[in-house]
């Protein structure tokens, strides 16, 4: 019984994991976007890109470390 629920727990949590990689992925994409069609960038676009890439690396090293596959 608890080896079902160990299981169940760590599918959801994979899932998660994943839902919030894709999330992560958009928000860096745009973030990098607007950085890039910015002419005077502020240092508030800035930070707030590299917060989101760091977001995003982190989130892809756990998938990699509870090896889930992007589907």
């Amino acid at each position: 019984m608890l080896f079902r629920r160990k299981g169940r727990l760590r599918k959801e949590y994979d899932e998660k994991v994943l839902t919030q990689l894709y999330k992560y992925k958009e928000l860096w994409q745009r973030e990098k976007l607007l950085l890039e069609r910015s002419l005077d960038p502020s240092e508030e676009v800035i930070c707030q890109t590299k917060i989101a890439e760091a977001k995003y690396i982190l989130l892809l090293k756990e998938a990699k470390e509870r090896k889930v596959s992007l589907k």
